[in-house]
């Protein structure tokens, strides 16, 4: 059971959180969950490279796959539904000479794996950006195959 690992990892999930404007946290199609993009849940705001290093955003980017874990788990009402995590695309907000975006995003992509395991391993892209909402540090979308 995912909650076990998750108790095992020291992972306790918050409350998943409210879209900020009109959209949904998530949406199912044909067994396919496409969840928003979400941010870490911190009040620092800056970019990778002038205000935070790759070791900081590696941690944000993990705490981002929390807040999309809160979201599937809200969703879903348990992650055990999830068969496979698909897509993860991650925009790292960064200075112009930054160059460890991929760094960054592997605090998301290891902590998919250490919770689904062999599920967890998927296909990903990451895109420096100029700036993104709210000035995080991060944002993350995914794509998760999951049980209807």
């Amino acid at each position: 059971m995912i909650a076990t690992r998750l108790s095992e990892l020291g992972i306790i999930l918050p409350q998943a959180s409210t879209p900020a404007a009109k959209y949904a946290n998530a949406v199912i199609v044909n067994g396919l969950m496409y969840v928003s993009g979400k941010g870490p849940d911190t009040v620092e705001r800056g970019k990778l490279g002038e205000d935070f290093t790759t070791e900081q955003g590696y941690d944000f980017a993990r705490n981002a796959g929390v807040e999309v874990l809160a979201v599937v788990q809200d969703v879903l009402g348990s992650l055990d539904r999830v068969k496979r995590v698909i897509k993860v695309q991650g925009f790292i907000n960064a200075s112009a000479s930054y160059q460890e975006h991929h760094k960054v995003l592997n605090g998301f992509s290891d902590l998919m794996m250490d919770v689904f395991g062999e599920k967890g391993v998927h296909a990903r892209s990451v895109f420096g950006a100029v700036s993104v909402r709210d000035n995080l540090p991060l944002i993350v979308d995914s794509i998760f195959q999951v049980e209807e």
